[in-house]
């Protein structure tokens, strides 16, 4: 029977890998500056500066696009809460803590970019947008019970990073705007060299503790939820983006949870006791219930598409 690694031996091992990646992280990554985003020229004050505050009519973003772009947005905001978390299971010390110094820093620029293309471009209403913004972040983000640990953290944000930048992604091509998409696809370019490193280390560390790997991809995968679950509106907005291809089940299962499971070769290693057996199979059986719940999903949402197209259509000839 074999004995797990505490959390200081599966730190200890991991940072070469940690450091390795790190370098390779510093070695690809391209600087970029929020300001270079943004179409200043088309800004203008605000009523406490003498000019107009927000009005609806002021947006050229579509529905679906406000509350994608807010609810992404709000999900960069929550940074603090993601970085004490992920300093917790890692260390301050060594490339374990320059990484997520980096990291942090990297990922402060997208709400920063985020934020001022919505000010300036009066997509949304900002008075509403810095209310939400007060109530996610004082609420703050908070793991399952069930959740701890260098191996549950890593295996969670690989997943998350490169869900979020599936989010951006689709954001970007609803918005309508040329420098929004860009600058989402920016954003989504650092989403996924992160994804890229975390995936490198929870790689590395099915090598060294596969059972203990095994089990926290497991629990990560089925208890799965965006950071940005219990903002404001959390509920509504995520049905909307749900339904218009923002994020859906199809796209988490096959361009999120599949590829990255393929990567770390979990369904053809031979190096699990029993434990990381059992542990697979729950997971197995699991992704095969997933994927008759994506069939499920999209034969409904094209009916209620469908209803939706019909019932306007005949909306004029009511009126």
């Amino acid at each position: 029977m074999t004995t797990d690694l505490t959390q200081l031996q599966l730190l200890s091992e991991l940072e070469p890998v940690v450091a390795q990646n790190l370098d390779r992280h510093l070695a690809t990554v391209k600087d970029w500056h929020p300001h270079d985003y943004v179409p200043w020229d088309e800004g203008s004050n605000f009523a406490a500066m003498g000019g107009a505050d927000w009005s609806p009519e002021q947006s050229r973003l579509s529905e679906v696009a406000k509350v994608a772009m807010i609810t992404n947005l709000l999900t960069e905001d929550n940074l603090p809460s993601y970085h004490r978390t992920i300093e917790e299971n890692f260390s301050r010390d060594g490339a374990w803590g320059t990484w997520v110094g980096r990291w942090t820093a990297e990922e402060n620029r997208h709400g920063i970019v985020m934020r001022d293309y919505l000010v300036v471009t009066r997509g949304v209403d900002p008075v509403a947008l810095e209310n939400d913004r007060m109530v996610h972040m004082t609420r703050g983000v908070h793991a399952p019970d069930n959740f701890g640990g260098v191996l549950d953290q890593v295996a969670y944000v690989t997943f998350q990073e490169l869900a979020t930048r599936v989010s951006h992604r689709s954001t970007g091509r609803v918005c309508g705007d040329p420098i929004c998409d860009k600058m989402l696809a920016r954003i989504a370019t650092d989403e996924n060299l992160h994804m890229i490193f975390y995936r490198n280390v929870a790689g590395a560390a099915f090598d060294l503790a596969p059972d203990q790997a095994m089990e926290s991809v497991t629990k990560v995968v089925l208890n799965f939820a965006m950071p940005g679950h219990g903002m404001p509106n959390w509920r509504r907005n995520g049905v909307l983006m749900v339904k218009h291809g923002i994020y859906d089940l199809r796209q988490h299962l096959d361009d999120v949870v599949s590829p990255v499971l393929r990567i770390w070769n979990v369904f053809d290693r031979t190096d699990f006791t029993a434990r990381g057996e059992q542990a697979r199979e729950e997971l197995m059986e699991y992704l095969e219930r997933l994927k008759k719940d994506v069939v499920r999903f999209e034969e409904q949402r094209d009916r209620m598409l469908a209803r939706e197209a019909a019932r306007a259509e005949v909306a004029p000839a009511v009126v």
